[in-house]
């Protein structure tokens, strides 16, 4: 599947708004031209500035020739040029494809490969001359791809999804209403900029008048540090990852301290929240603080259901921590086997390059809405009465980890890339309110698991690194071959429990 083809793919498109994000952006840089639209380490750009600076960019990205989508590639990280660059892209009708700066280089080779991209822009270049004339707009259609994104793959490479204008557009205006967005809100910037959770904080905000905040206190890892960087930037919206959110609770109740008055909405997602957190968050000073689960995926386009767990506006009576209902745009189903299905104008075009891959997990089907595209999450789900959706783990073995989906498979290729490593097993398992991997390890050779580590870092993002290894004898395999990962951890268990007795 190529870009031109995942363009022209069927989108369901229930009647939703016209326009474009980018107009949605230009509209608000004219009415707030003076307000601040990024501040970086207290440093702030206006808005009329930024658009400047887009334009600029949108000249220089300008896709060229037979007007088939060009994908650019970014070199992108905690700074102003990343929203430069996305918003540049995207004002040229081009399609945005991020590469985070934080890779080891090995892996944002790999990154870039799949794209297919053979040139990555740094977004921090000279300032770009200002294009003379009129505003020239986009010819883009809504079925072009706005952005390409990668996620893990059991294949062991990266998997790049295609995410139409429409999709993003959609899905912007959604959140902007869904996060009651004003021009006075000040939203943090925390997300890796490779990821969607990103383009959640900052295109709504950027859309509305609001501005986005940089510090780099954020992803210092410091928590004092972190509560009181809310403070000094006077930050109303954070967006965090639900292990960081366990991690900031946990503080906040040994120490006895809540958040800053600025603070109006914290969003959390990515993983099962851990019930002890939430009670600790409810005994918490945040009584003015909204607290908002959110859930969805790159194949849906940021969130698609959400709930607010406590603060103004929740349910005193909500029962433990449900994944939410779906947002007004977003339709679901749930199978007989349990698993969440989703569906709407902000499905995800497919998988580049993989057309197979795409017709599997985006199937057409009628469950009730009539003919349409799905996509199946993988996720289980029990609905409850109120409608409320509750998870139920996993029809597959892929994990989250820092809210980032990961399949084990391209974590264990890395492994057996190794020239010690004769067989792996990688899993998710819970420790102290948060997943983390494990790997379990057959050596051909000598190597210890230091080594291991550094060798994965030089290859895979930092919070794809299992936590822990463990060496053991041989893999367990089914009757067809195939290793059995629940086996080959039992397995490993028992033999512990035996070594402990004797």
């Amino acid at each position: 599947m190529t870009v031109e083809d995942v363009r022209t793919s069927p989108v369901v498109d229930p009647g939703v708004d016209h326009g474009d994000v980018i107009g949605d952006f230009t509209t608000a840089a004219t009415a707030f031209a003076d307000r601040t639209a990024v501040e970086c380490d207290g440093s702030a750009i206006s808005y009329r500035d930024l658009e400047n600076a887009v334009r600029g960019l949108a000249e220089s990205h300008r896709p060229r020739g037979d007007g088939s989508p060009t994908l650019i590639g970014g070199l992108v990280g905690h700074s102003p040029g990343a929203v430069r660059f996305l918003l540049g892209v995207l004002a040229a009708g081009a399609v945005y494809c991020p590469v985070d700066a934080a890779l080891p280089v090995a892996r944002r080779q790999a990154v870039a490969d799949v794209l297919g991209v053979d040139r990555v822009h740094p977004t921090e270049p000279a300032p770009v001359p200002l294009p003379t004339g009129p505003r020239r707009d986009p010819s883009s259609r809504p079925t072009d791809p706005a952005y390409v994104l990668c996620t893990s793959g059991s294949t062991g490479a990266p998997k790049p999804v295609v995410v139409s204008r429409r999709a993003l557009t959609v899905t912007v205006r959604a959140l902007r209403r869904l996060f009651e967005l004003v021009p006075e809100d000040r939203v943090l910037q925390f997300a890796a900029l490779a990821w969607d959770t990103s383009l959640e904080e900052m295109l709504p905000a950027l859309t509305c008048g609001a501005a986005v905040v940089f510090d780099d206190r954020a992803q210092a890892g410091a928590l004092p540090n972190f509560v009181r960087m809310l403070a000094d930037r006077r930050v109303t919206v954070v967006d965090l990852p639900t292990a960081f959110w366990h991690e900031l609770v946990l503080f906040l109740h040994e120490e006895r301290m809540g958040l800053p008055d600025c603070l109006r909405l914290v969003v959390i997602g990515g993983e099962r929240i851990d019930p002890t957190r939430l009670r600790q968050w409810r005994e918490l000073d945040v009584a003015g603080v909204q607290l908002l689960n959110t859930y969805g995926c790159t194949e849906t386009t940021m969130v698609t259901h959400s709930v607010l767990l406590s603060g103004p506006g929740a349910d005193a009576a909500l029962d433990g921590a449900p994944l939410g209902r779906p947002l007004p745009h977003v339709r679901d189903h749930v199978t007989a086997d349990g698993e969440l299905l989703v569906s709407g104008p902000a499905l995800a075009s497919g998988y580049l390059g993989s057309p197979e891959l795409t017709a599997d997990r985006f199937p057409v089907a009628d469950h009730g809405h009539g003919t349409t595209r799905w996509f199946r999450t993988g996720d289980l789900v029990g609905r409850a009465d109120d409608g409320l959706l509750y998870g139920r783990g996993r029809a597959d073995d892929e994990v989250k980890v820092l809210g980032v989906r990961i399949h084990p498979a391209e974590v264990e290729t890395q492994l057996l890339s190794h020239p010690a490593v004769a067989g792996a097993v990688v899993v998710g398992e819970r420790r102290l309110g948060r997943t983390t991997l494990a790997a379990f390890v057959v050596l051909g050779g000598s190597a210890t698991a230091a080594e291991l580590k550094r060798h994965l870092r030089e290859r895979l993002p930092s919070q794809v690194v299992p936590t822990r290894f463990e060496f053991i004898a041989r893999l367990v395999l089914t009757a067809s071959g195939k290793v059995d990962r629940t086996a080959t951890v039992n397995a490993a268990a028992d033999h512990n429990n035996e070594g402990a007795n004797t």
